[in-house]
């Protein structure tokens, strides 16, 4: 069992910049493939960042080059870096954990936080 719990939220400026952190408690996180996700009102959740459990990322391409996803296994955190914010970034953010399958794909992941809101004013 994993629990995961999310923090750095906030609002924020167009232009901005925030950083996630989402804690994780539990045993072998290291073992863990990591993911952060977004809900926004009346829309799906969608990936927007994924670290396996090696060090490989992947991106959304809305989020190519502006978010950046790094772990510490040492710490049990995974972190999202998100700089130059649009007002379409907002949304809650939820991090997950999966044990196996495509970092990429929502349906991999077993344990989920329950999120942190981020508002990016215009």
């Amino acid at each position: 069992q994993v629990q995961l719990v999310e923090s750095g939220g906030g609002l924020v400026q167009a232009g901005g910049s925030l950083r996630l952190s989402c804690a994780a408690s539990g045993r072998a996180f290291s073992s863990f493939h990591m993911g952060w996700f977004r809900q926004a009102p009346g829309k799906e959740r969608d990936v927007v960042a994924a670290i396996s459990r090696s060090g490989n990322t992947y991106y959304a391409d809305s989020v190519e080059g502006r978010f950046a996803i790094s772990r510490d296994n040492t710490k049990n955190t995974v972190y999202l870096q998100m700089n130059s914010l649009k007002p379409e970034d907002t949304a809650v953010y939820v991090c997950a954990a999966a044990r196996f399958g495509a970092i990429s794909d929502s349906a991999n992941y077993d344990y989920w936080g329950q999120g942190t809101q981020v508002t990016v004013s215009s």
